[in-house]
C-alpha cells in the first residue's frame, strides 16, 4: 500500500492472511541502504588518509651507462678501394679481428718499395748528417790550431819587438856617444887653430885635429843612421804585429764562417731526416690500416659499403658494431617545471616495452611488472626537444632487469617523490599545484643539527 492518506488502515487489516503483505512489510532494503551509504563513506575518508606517492612520469629508452659500450660506427681511417669481407651482419667478431680490407687509391703511395725506398733515402740522410758533424769537427780542430798559431806568433813577435826596443835604446846610446866625441873633437879643432894662429901648434896638428873631427863626425852620422834604422825597424815590427793579428782573425772568421755554414747544413740534414722519419712513420701506419679490425667484442649489426671494388672517402662509414658487454640504463626526458624536484639518488620504477606489467601509479610496491631504478645523473643543459635528460641505473636493492633488453627499446618511467595523503593529492591535482619541492620541517632541524 502507498501510504497516501494520513489516516492510516494498516492496523484493521489482518496481515497473517495475506503472504504477500507480509513478504512487502517484512524487506530491509532501507536499512540496508543506509548501511551501505555510511560503509561507503567512511570506506571513501579513510582512503582519503592512505598514503600516496607523487611521481613524476616520462617516457624514455634503453641505453648504457658507458660511452664506449653504445653502439659505435666503424670508419676508414684512409681512402681506399674494398678488397675483400670478412664479415657479415649478425656475425661476432672479438677484438682485433679483420672485418674488411682495402688497397690503395691514391697515386702518391702506389709504390710497393715505398717503405725500403724511404728508408734509403732516411739512411743516407742520416750519413750525410755523421759527415757535417765529422766536418764541424775539423773545422773546431783548425780553430784550435789557428788559436795556437796565433799565440806563438805573438809571442815571437813580442818578442822581437823587445829585442828591436832595446837595439833602439842600444843605437841611441852609441848615438849620443859619437856624438858626444864630434861635439869634443870640434872643440880640440878650434883650440888647435887658436894655438896654430898664434903660432904654437904646427899645420900639422891643426890638420891631424881636423881629420879627427872629420872622423868623429863620420861616426856621429853613422850611429844616428844605425838609431834612425832601428826606429824604422822597430816601427815596421809593430807593423808587422798588426798584420799578424789581421791575418789570424780573417783566417779565424773565415773558418767560423765556415763551420757556422756547416752547422746550418747539418741543421738543415736534420730537419731533412726528421722530415723522413715522419714520413716513414706516416707510411707504415698506413700500410697497417689496410687492414680495418674490429676495436672491441661486438655484432656487426649494419653494413654501409657493399661489394668488392667499392672505393671508400677517408672518414667514411662501414659499418655499425654493437658492443657484447654493456651496463644498461634508460634515458628519460622531464619537463623544466619538474627539474626541481629530481635529485640524484632518487628511486624510479620502469615498465619496459615487451614486458606485461600492472601499475598503480600512487603505491609502486603493489605495482606488478616493474622494475627499480637509481637515477645518477641530470643533464645540466636542456635539450633540443625542450625537455632535460635524466640517466637512470639499475638499483641493486631491486630485482635485476631482464636480460633480453637491447638497447633503444622504449621505456615508461614514475620519478618517486614524496609520500602525502591522497586527499592532499586529490587537492593539489584540482588547484593545479606542483608536488611538494620542500623537505619537511623536521628534515630541515635535522640538517641544521649536523
Amino acid at each position: 500500500m502507498l501510504n497516501i492518506s494520513p489516516t492510516s488502515v494498516s492496523a484493521h487489516i489482518p496481515k497473517d492472511k495475506f503472504s504477500t503483505l507480509q513478504k512487502v512489510e517484512a524487506k530491509t532494503s532501507k536499512k540496508v541502504f543506509k548501511r551501505l551509504i555510511y560503509g561507503t563513506g567512511i570506506i571513501i575518508l579513510i582512503i582519503l588518509f592512505l598514503p600516496w606517492t607523487q611521481n613524476i612520469r616520462s617516457t624514455g629508452n634503453v641505453t648504457t651507462l658507458r660511452p664506449d659500450q653504445r653502439p659505435q660506427t666503424i670508419h676508414s681511417v684512409i681512402a681506399g678501394r674494398v678488397e675483400k669481407w670478412y664479415v657479415q651482419e649478425g656475425d661476432f667478431v672479438k677484438a682485433g679481428d679483420t672485418i674488411v680490407k682495402i688497397s690503395e687509391i691514391k697515386d702518391d703511395y702506389f709504390d710497393s718499395e715505398l717503405l725500403p725506398r724511404t728508408q734509403n733515402q732516411l739512411d743516407l740522410k742520416e750519413m750525410s748528417v755523421d759527415a757535417y758533424a765529422q766536418k764541424i769537427q775539423a773545422q773546431e780542430n783548425q780553430l784550435n790550431i789557428l788559436k795556437t798559431q796565433r799565440e806563438l806568433k805573438m809571442e815571437q813577435a813580442k818578442i822581437k819587438l823587445q829585442q828591436t826596443k832595446l837595439k833602439v835604446m842600444n843605437d841611441s846610446l852609441a848615438y849620443i856617444s859619437a856624438l858626444a866625441d864630434f861635439q869634443t873633437a870640434q872643440k880640440q879643432y878650434e883650440r888647435m887653430d887658436s894655438l896654430y894662429a898664434k903660432g904654437l901648434k904646427s899645420l900639422t896638428d891643426l890638420e891631424t885635429r881636423n881629420l879627427k873631427v872629420q872622423q868623429t863626425k863620420a861616426y856621429e852620422l853613422e850611429a844616428k843612421n844605425k838609431w834612425l834604422n832601428s826606429k824604422n825597424e822597430l816601427i815596421a815590427l809593430k807593423i808587422d804585429l798588426s798584420n799578424v793579428q789581421m791575418s789570424f782573425e780573417s783566417d779565424y772568421t773565415k773558418t767560423m764562417s765556415d763551420k757556422f755554414s756547416t752547422e746550418s747544413d747539418k741543421l738543415d740534414a736534420e730537419s731533412t731526416v726528421t722530415k723522413l722519419k715522419n714520413q716513414y712513420a706516416n707510411y707504415e701506419v698506413r700500410t697497417g690500416m689496410y687492414v680495418i679490425t674490429a676495436p672491441q667484442d661486438g655484432y656487426v649489426t649494419k653494413t654501409f659499403i657493399t661489394g668488392i671494388g667499392e672505393t671508400l672517402k677517408e672518414g667514411q662509414q662501414i659499418l655499425s658494431l654493437m658492443p657484447k658487454n654493456y651496463d644498461l640504463a634508460i634515458e628519460i626526458y622531464i619537463e623544466p617545471l619538474d627539474l626541481p624536484l629530481v635529485k640524484l639518488g632518487e628511486n624510479v620504477r620502469i615498465q619496459f616495452d615487451g614486458w606485461p606489467a600492472i601499475i598503480f601509479s600512487g603505491w609502486p610496491n603493489a605495482s606488478q611488472g616493474t622494475y627499480g631504478g637509481v637515477i645518477y645523473a641530470v643533464d645540466q643543459y636542456i635539450s633540443e626537444n625542450g625537455k632535460y635528460r635524466v640517466l637512470v641505473k639499475p638499483d641493486p636493492k631491486d630485482h635485476p632487469w631482464p636480460k633480453a633488453l637491447r638497447f633503444g627499446s622504449g621505456t615508461n618511467s614514475m620519478i618517486m617523490l614524496d609520500d602525502v595523503p591522497i586527499w592532499y593529492e586529490l587537492w593539489r591535482k584540482i588547484n593545479g599545484f606542483p608536488p611538494n619541492y620542500y623537505t619537511n620541517s623536521s628534515s630541515t632541524k635535522t640538517e641544521k643539527s649536523k
